[in-house]
């Protein structure tokens, strides 16, 4: 079977050669498209911001996968959507070290791997914000302090004081 390799047998025009990107590249350049935007935007101008003749529809599926993630908010602008960022940079990368975590099996060996592997620059940061925020917890009345529904050890606010 050898010959024209498919898209060429079907006409496709030589132009159209590229690399095909992996999804996490796609979902990365997408998200930055998002963080220049000027407010909330349509998928075409995601499409149109990333060129190199992407299709819409692929552009809409990369745009869904990052919501169910939490990663982009949309809200219905007439029969479409409108997309935005829904944290910033740093905020979309503790997001992604959150998921890493919460598929291992062992978390405790996961970040005592991850502490004994830090610089001192950040062992200290990281210090500072785990006193930071055990500070703020400390001036807290009981009944704030007492965890609401939905809290536990999956609740996000959880996290932030090492539960």
């Amino acid at each position: 079977m050898g010959g024209t390799p498919f898209g060429k047998a079907l006409g496709q025009s030589p132009g159209r050669d590229r690399i095909r990107r992996g999804q996490g590249q796609l979902e990365a350049q997408v998200l930055a498209a998002l963080h220049r935007a000027p407010g909330p935007v349509a998928a075409a101008w995601v499409q149109d911001r990333l060129g190199d003749g992407l299709a819409y529809t692929t552009v809409m599926t990369i745009l869904s996968r990052l919501h169910t993630k939490g990663a982009v908010t949309r809200e219905r602008a007439g029969r479409a959507y409108v997309w935005t960022p829904a944290a910033d940079e740093a905020g979309l990368a503790a997001l992604r070290m959150r998921r890493v975590l919460d598929g291992e099996p062992d978390r405790d060996a996961v970040l005592t791997s991850f502490v004994s592997a830090l610089s001192a620059h950040d062992e200290q940061l990281l210090r500072s914000l785990l006193d930071r925020v055990e500070d703020g917890a400390d001036g807290e009345d009981a009944e704030d302090a007492a965890p609401g529904p939905g809290a536990g050890p999956d609740h996000p606010s959880d996290e932030a004081r090492g539960g």
